[in-house]
């Protein structure tokens, strides 16, 4: 049987996987800035995983089938994640770096794109990085089984995309993850958070990220200045980020957001691996006994 949320949330290994997760994030954002966005926000997210499914489900002997606007409307528009227009302006973006192209006859209607080979590999790459932090859980290889028969992607990501599209618990973040998650390059921001997180901070209920310099981060990360400050002041506010220390840029992380966001972070991993069990079969033959619960 496939791993449940509370069993990866529970796991000893999960804080330094979801970390490494996040290094990888980061490196990959570094190798294609543009690419990397396309699932730096919450929206994008959604968007970039739906929209790959449905240029895998592509079936010729099925007409209107594939990446369609129309299709991708009807998948994003259920959980109000974005408007028609959002997805249209999503899709020419998407052309004009040429991540999709036009397949067939562009005069046809309705149109249909296909992804290119960059795409491909970006995915390829993230559902990897996925499938890696399941197998850190529990031992199990299923990154050497997709690694080993790639052609099993092409089954595997639509499957983590529907069922990701439709959980209400993963397509409605948490308050406080929610505002980093659903701003633009967001997802970005909280990755370098929690790549950051490993030291607590004596004294205090947090874990110190040291200095977040927002004129570096934001160039790094090619958003507003002002809109990173604004995210930082915000979380703040709320309780999810502190100011330490006589510097106003020297921040810790609430022990209590990390949970949060390690949990709802399960969701998607929980999600992923029932994926991957519907379609490679189990990654073991009997769940691991987990000893204790995660430090969080």
């Amino acid at each position: 049987m496939s791993l449940s949320v509370d069993e990866i949330a529970a796991s000893p290994v999960f804080a330094e996987a979801l970390r490494s997760f996040a290094s990888k994030m980061r490196l990959q954002f570094d190798e294609s800035p543009r690419l990397a966005r396309m699932l730096a926000s919450h929206q994008r997210w959604l968007l970039s995983q739906s929209a790959f499914a449905l240029h895998l489900e592509y079936d010729p002997s099925k007409p209107g089938s594939g990446l369609t606007t129309t299709n991708l409307r009807e998948i994003i528009t259920v959980n109000n994640a974005a408007s028609r227009n959002t997805v249209l302006n999503y899709l020419d973006q998407l052309l004009s770096y040429r991540f999709v192209r036009l397949a067939g006859d562009s005069n046809r209607r309705p149109r249909r794109y296909e992804a290119t080979e960059v795409s491909h590999d970006a995915m390829f790459r993230w559902v990897v990085a996925n499938l890696a932090v399941l197998d850190a859980i529990d031992g199990g290889r299923r990154e050497e089984r997709i690694r080993q028969a790639p052609d099993l992607f092409r089954q595997l990501q639509p499957q983590i995309a529907h069922r990701a599209a439709y959980d209400q618990r993963w397509v409605n973040p948490p308050e406080r993850v929610a505002l980093f998650l659903w701003t633009e390059a967001g997802g970005l921001v909280m990755d370098e958070l929690i790549r950051r997180a490993t030291e607590i901070v004596p004294g205090v209920d947090g874990y110190d990220l040291g200095k977040l310099e927002a004129r570096v981060l934001a160039e790094h990360f090619m958003i507003s200045r002002t809109h990173l400050q604004r995210l930082l002041r915000r979380s703040v506010e709320i309780g999810g980020l502190s100011v330490y220390g006589p510097q106003k840029n020297h921040y810790i992380l609430a022990k209590d957001f990390l949970t949060e966001y390690r949990y709802w972070q399960a969701v998607k991993f929980a999600l992923v691996d029932e994926a991957y069990e519907a379609v490679c079969g189990p990654a073991l033959t009997q769940k691991p006994v987990i000893s204790r619960t995660a430090e969080i």
